[in-house]
């Protein structure tokens, strides 16, 4: 009898995370998490990139084969969970770059049906991998080689990956950084995480890929920074309410005048864009506001340096440096605010970018006479007559050239009623001499 050969252990659970019966891959599952577990304790004994691969291909057939999206949800919170499962960060890094390739490999084969599963495992492989960098106290060296596998995985235009993959990347990016990091992480650390966006968009000679960064990143950055003043406002807020607190547990005991003091402290400073104590209609605006939790600080000015520094090179397309330049504008513009005030949106709210001052600059008369012109053309018809009626403006005239409709005829219209008509009876003058010539 022939011997049967043994087959590696990556193979065999590959095999059964692919099995057709539920049972079969759940009880894989948690035989590969234990199997990840006692293999990477010993340092010599590590996977290596190919087994992983083949690992991966398990796991992507696993979700493949799950239906019904509840399951679906927790298998994928499962497997994107086995990246705490490794004990180095050089383990983890090659499950990352196994599963980034992975995608890559397999994603022109997966049908629209499955589509949105795949997303969400993206979503929480992306998710999972920020916490890993959470967990090690946000350090330089492992934002940067987590943000160069992705780079070069994804982003970068010699990598493998499709438009799908790129284009998801980029638009869930920001929004699970904020999930993650939004409470912890400074203006600098998070210029840090937007550098390869920057570079990959001065670079790039795909329109696709700077519309998605363009959109899914600076746009989305200036779109929040209404969110991101409110909430730096906010804490400054709480700040002063904590300080004011102590202060009068500090001084408490030293009679009526020594509260006062606690009191003026709670009000908000000059030009404030908070009130400590909010009207029933304030109050009611803020409950219709999308709560979407704590968004990222930004120094605009440091990203605007950043993105000229990149859009100015002599390699940078003239199509990328045009669309960066418009960028840049309106992030200088939430930097300064020296003109007037910039209004940013955030989905079906907005909320104002006041400047420093908080003034417009006195407008000249001549475009005050322009913004009466648009005024008035807005108004209604019986007002524009009672303007046009006036001597002596210069609206009478931009009236009288505008075309009337039905019910708005005017006197110059009127005017013409009797040319109309003569022309209208120059044929019957030819009329005998058509009936002359019928008889000849």
């Amino acid at each position: 009898m022939v011997s049967r050969v043994q087959l590696p252990p990556e193979i065999q659970l590959a095999q059964r995370l692919a099995g057709n019966e539920q049972v079969t891959r759940d009880r894989a599952v948690r035989k590969l998490r234990k199997y990840i577990v006692a293999r990477t304790q010993r340092a010599a004994d590590g996977f290596t990139h190919d087994e992983l691969l083949k690992v991966w291909k398990g796991l992507f057939y696993c979700m493949w084969m799950q239906d019904k999206p509840l399951l679906q949800e927790e298998l994928g919170r499962t497997i994107s969970q086995l990246i705490h499962a490794f004990q180095t960060t050089e383990a983890q890094h090659l499950f990352l770059q196994a599963f980034w390739q992975t995608m890559n490999r397999e994603w022109t084969g997966i049908d629209r049906l499955r589509l949105d599963k795949f997303y969400m495992l993206m979503r929480m492989v992306l998710n999972e991998s920020l916490k890993v960098l959470k967990m090690q106290g946000w350090e330089e060296r492992q934002i940067e080689q987590l943000l160069e596998l992705l780079t070069t995985e994804i982003l970068h235009p010699s990598s493998q990956a499709p438009h799908g993959v790129k284009s998801h990347f980029i638009e869930i990016f920001l929004e699970e950084l904020s999930k993650v990091g939004a409470e912890e992480l400074t203006a600098d650390q998070n210029l840090k995480f937007i550098d390869p966006f920057c570079r990959i968009a001065a670079r790039t000679k795909d329109s696709l890929v700077l519309n998605n960064i363009t959109r899914g990143i600076f746009e989305t950055i200036v779109e929040q920074a209404p969110l991101a003043i409110e909430d730096l406002l906010n804490e400054l807020d709480t700040q002063d309410d904590d300080a004011a607190s102590d202060s009068d547990e500090s001084s408490e005991g030293g009679g009526r005048g020594d509260t006062l003091p606690g009191k003026r402290s709670q009000r908000p400073p000059a030009g404030s864009l908070c009130k400590t104590e909010p009207e029933a209609g304030e109050e009611q605006a803020g409950d219709d506001r999308d709560s979407g939790g704590p968004v990222l600080q930004f120094d605009y000015e440091a990203v605007a340096n950043r993105l000229f520094e990149m859009a100015s090179r002599q390699s940078t397309p003239s199509q990328n440096r045009k669309r960066l330049y418009k960028v840049i504008r309106k992030l200088q513009d939430l930097a300064g605010g020296e003109d007037e005030p910039m209004v940013a949106f955030s989905g079906s709210w907005g909320l104002a970018v006041l400047s420093g001052k908080g003034e417009k600059e006195p407008s000249s008369p001549g475009m005050e006479r322009k913004r009466s012109r648009r005024r008035r053309e807005r108004a209604h018809p019986e007002v524009r007559a009672e303007a046009a009626e006036q001597p002596g403006t210069a609206e009478r005239a931009l009236l009288q050239e505008q075309p009337r409709g039905r019910g708005q005829r005017g006197a110059r219209q009127r005017r013409r009623m009797p040319h109309a008509r003569a022309r209208a009876k120059v044929p019957s003058v030819q009329e005998p001499e058509k009936k002359k010539k019928r008889r000849e």
